[in-house]
């Protein structure tokens, strides 16, 4: 596929009346009244003024509204640009500014909050407040009041944008304390999904989850893939997938075949969601993504489901999917470790470097790079976080350098080391541990802050913030709870608190975060 919506041209022509989204109240979507939806929506566009390569903010809770939002923009040759409807107005504010977001489509809640976030930034672009109803009607309805009398938007054909036009971007945690924009075009967009077609062989029959918010990368095989054969997707709220039970319940209500999301979910399904209970016959794929899964919590999965064949995923959001293993039917009893991440996807090519970058002895330990159709152009308007992205150019593509510490095996099998900076992954999301500190030392009450990360058995990563006071008194938890979580996502509000007299030092003066990472 030559453009990300041909997927959903395509099953919009050939399957208009099968069911394309699902939403856990009951309401649900046709392909062909998608098709409709979004039309109207990118002729809204047109009307607006928004051409090819504008980009599009998305602020709305994941719905049908949404996804018709997304088609929309892709339609009008733009790139959509979601973001977190629950975190703070000023993040989302930054980032709709920062992208010069052309229009904006914002759920009508915290339309107020946003304008004036936006108005301190002076953006002022149009911005459409849409009070979210079942089955698309709250965008029908704020499609029908921006109608001129009974006359709709003029109509316009769709766009066909070229293999190196931007099709969407995603802002991820920033080290600096600002998020950046990662900027994938049609070709980086569409090499994935074609991989996917060709792996998990999606058929009309499929019923796909959609476990990930639409501003993580692993919504994009949700949204895209199950579109390739007319199949429907389930629309998960944020709410309900972080409940085990009722998620469990879920999936075997909807009879869902293909699930996708972070380890974390499964291992809370294993350990809390009753499946033992439920008729889970229908699941015939699971796959997981964005962090190293407990061999034991993947273990309790497999003897509960054992049919499903499992992937392990891997790959940052600068390449989506880069490498990929299929799990063996059983778990061996006396497997310890978690599984490699895998080899290489066939439309991409990996190299291990070293810290000077050059290429470590197969079975070496070194950083994972990638080059490729699906490696991102660049970072959003940031030009020298681009050029230290990639290794120096060598003749023989743009090696994308992932952070992550790999060793190879003889058998091109890569297995996961670590990271190799302070990035980490919580719950499937990267977190940059330096915006948790630039968030701290907002606090008037704070002289010096770290954020560290912890990795248990149980609990997954956690992050503990250790703290010194300017009064030198423990300041309270649930006020500095709040105070991040009016700055940060709540996947970045710290999980722990600890607070010194002043944190501890290296030789060179600077924190050191290795004895901070060892204290109780």
């Amino acid at each position: 596929m030559n453009h990300l919506h041909g997927y959903f041209e395509q099953a919009a022509g050939r399957h208009a009346g099968r069911i394309a989204l699902r939403e856990v109240d009951g309401a649900q979507i046709t392909y062909g009244s998608l098709d409709a939806l979004s039309d109207r929506l990118r002729d809204r566009l047109a009307a607006l003024g928004v051409k090819s390569g504008d980009r599009v903010g998305l602020c709305l809770p994941k719905s049908i509204d949404m996804v018709a939002c997304i088609l929309g923009v892709l339609k009008r040759g733009a790139a959509y640009v979601p973001v977190d409807a629950a975190a703070p107005a000023a993040r989302g504010a930054f980032i709709l500014a920062d992208c010069a977001a052309a229009a904006i489509f914002v759920d009508r809640r915290i339309h107020a909050a946003l304008r004036r976030e936006l108005a301190a930034l002076s953006h002022a672009p149009p911005i459409i407040a849409v009070e979210l109803a079942p089955g698309g009607e709250g965008l029908a309805s704020a499609l029908a009041a921006l109608d001129d009398g009974d006359d709709p938007a003029p109509a316009t054909p769709n766009t066909r944008p070229g293999p190196d036009d931007l099709a969407y971007i995603l802002y991820t945690s920033g080290s600096t304390g600002k998020p950046k924009g990662v900027m994938i075009t049609q070709r980086n967009a569409t090499s994935f999904v074609d991989w996917c077609i060709a792996e998990f062989r999606p058929s009309a029959d499929d019923v796909f989850s959609s476990h990930a918010p639409f501003h993580f990368d692993l919504s994009i095989l949700d949204l895209y893939t199950p579109q390739a054969a007319g199949a429907a997707l389930v629309l998960i709220p944020d709410d309900l997938g972080k409940s085990p039970e009722l998620l469990a319940r879920l999936i075997a209500d909807q009879r869902i075949t293909v699930w996708y999301s972070v380890p974390s979910i499964l291992g809370l399904l294993a350990l809390y969601g009753k499946l033992e209970t439920l008729d889970l016959s229908r699941v015939r794929l699971v796959l997981f993504a964005g962090e190293v899964f407990p061999i034991v919590h993947l273990r309790a999965l497999k003897a509960l489901l054992p049919e499903p064949v499992c992937y392990n995923l891997y790959g940052p959001t600068e390449t989506n999917v880069c490498t990929f293993h299929r799990l063996p039917g059983a778990i061996p009893a006396d497997r310890t470790d978690p599984f490699p991440i895998g080899i290489v996807c066939p439309h991409l090519r990996a190299r291990v470097v070293d810290a000077d970058g050059l290429d470590v002895p197969r079975g070496g330990e070194g950083e994972l790079c990638i080059a490729g159709e699906s490696v991102l152009p660049g970072y959003w308007n940031l030009p020298e976080r681009t050029a230290a992205a990639f290794l120096p150019d060598r003749g023989d593509g743009r090696w994308y350098r992932t952070g992550d510490l790999v060793t190879e095996d003889s058998l091109g099998c890569y297995t996961y080391v670590g990271r190799r900076d302070r990035m980490v992954k919580k719950r499937g999301y990267r977190v940059e541990l330096g915006e948790i500190e630039s968030c701290l030392y907002r606090h008037p009450d704070i002289a010096e802050a770290a954020a560290v990360a912890l990795m248990s058995e149980r609990d997954g990563v956690q992050i503990r913030a250790h703290l010194s006071p300017r009064s030198g008194r423990r300041l309270s938890i649930i006020a500095l709870k709040k105070f991040c979580a009016e700055h940060l996502p709540m996947y970045m509000v710290p999980d722990l608190f600890a607070f010194h007299e002043a944190l501890p030092r290296t030789s060179t003066d600077k924190i050191d975060y290795q004895s901070l990472a060892r204290s109780a």
